[in-house]
């Protein structure tokens, strides 16, 4: 396991590298004057902008641009912005209020579609398995952003069970209506992929042969069945986290959160290419770290998975 391990945090390296390579020649790549409207209607003088390009390194070729940049990386400056803001200090105040955000999510679609699919799984065809079907279709097909005004239009302000926005602190009970819209989509994957999984390993022959030894019917269903069906729904969950971080542009525009998912909207915006680089390096560590999570985890819950 410790080689393993090691072999994956190598492997991480050259990973990460060649992700934050393509993200920062991507972003760095967008055409149009990144001094626009700096220095109001009129445009800057040439002095001004022969000092902030060289500053910013915009007279290096791509290369040169990321390797410096990847330099200040590693000691932990992600930057600052063209009006001098530090872009690490950006990110500290608005991605623990995404974090958040994607936790109540992941929590959400993990509860509900997890027991949807289990139960629907477990039950066959019936009642519960179409009504859970007909749900998760629906979620599917309706976009995010239709998802969220309507919830907030009815609970906001016409019922008045919550407030239409969330305050600057974003406490968790603020954010579990919000999380539910986050975390719509991916709950009825969680739901079909659950259930998909426990009717193909009902069949297997380990199933069977478990039965045939005499086994409880409860431990071969908690002890077998689901720990081994688990195991993609476990990916896709982990592989979440992540991506919900990164998308939650929508949901954080419409019930007025301050998370990253703003920050990058507003850096979009302003032609801040550093402050988009730095909140998406950010999300590829998330990514890298979490899949390794994920992988260890697979041992844990099907005993014949060994790592050497």
């Amino acid at each position: 396991m410790g080689r393993y391990v090691l072999r994956r945090l190598l492997q991480l390296i050259p990973v990460f590298v060649g992700t934050t390579f393509l993200i920062y020649a991507l972003v760095w790549s967008i055409p149009g004057n990144p001094f626009a409207g700096m220095c109001g209607e009129r445009p800057c003088p040439d002095a001004f902008v022969s000092a902030m390009t060289d500053k910013y390194n915009l007279d290096d070729n791509v290369f040169v641009q990321y390797f410096k940049y990847l330099g200040s990386l590693l000691s932990g400056d992600f930057g600052e912005t063209f009006s001098g803001l530090d872009v690490g200090e950006l990110i500290a105040l608005r991605y623990p209020v995404s974090v958040r955000l994607a936790l109540v999510a992941v929590a959400i679609e993990a509860v509900i579609g997890l027991v949807a699919g289990i139960l629907t799984g477990l039950r066959g065809r019936g009642f519960l398995d179409n009504l859970v079907l007909v749900s998760t279709l629906f979620l599917i097909a309706i976009p995010t952003f239709v998802t969220g005004f309507v919830i907030q239009i009815l609970l906001g302000f016409q019922w008045e069970i919550m407030t239409p926005t969330v305050s600057s602190a974003a406490t968790w009970s603020e954010l579990i209506i919000p999380g539910f819209v986050l975390g719509s989509l991916s709950m009825a994957y969680v739901s079909r992929l659950t259930r998909t999984s426990i009717a193909e390993n009902k069949r297997s022959d380990y199933i069977r042969t478990a039965y045939a030894k005499g086994l409880p019917q409860r431990r071969v269903i908690w002890v077998h069945l689901l720990r081994n069906s688990v195991i993609p729904v476990l990916t896709f969950l982990g592989t979440d986290i992540g991506a919900l971080m990164g998308g939650a542009i929508v949901t954080e525009g419409i019930f007025g959160i301050n998370g990253i998912g703003r920050l990058v909207y507003d850096g979009i915006l302003s032609k801040e290419g550093v402050v988009v680089t730095g909140v998406v390096v950010l999300l590829v560590l998330v990514f890298l770290v979490v899949n390794l999570i994920i992988d260890l985890l697979y041992a844990v819950l099907d005993p014949r998975i060994r790592y050497d």
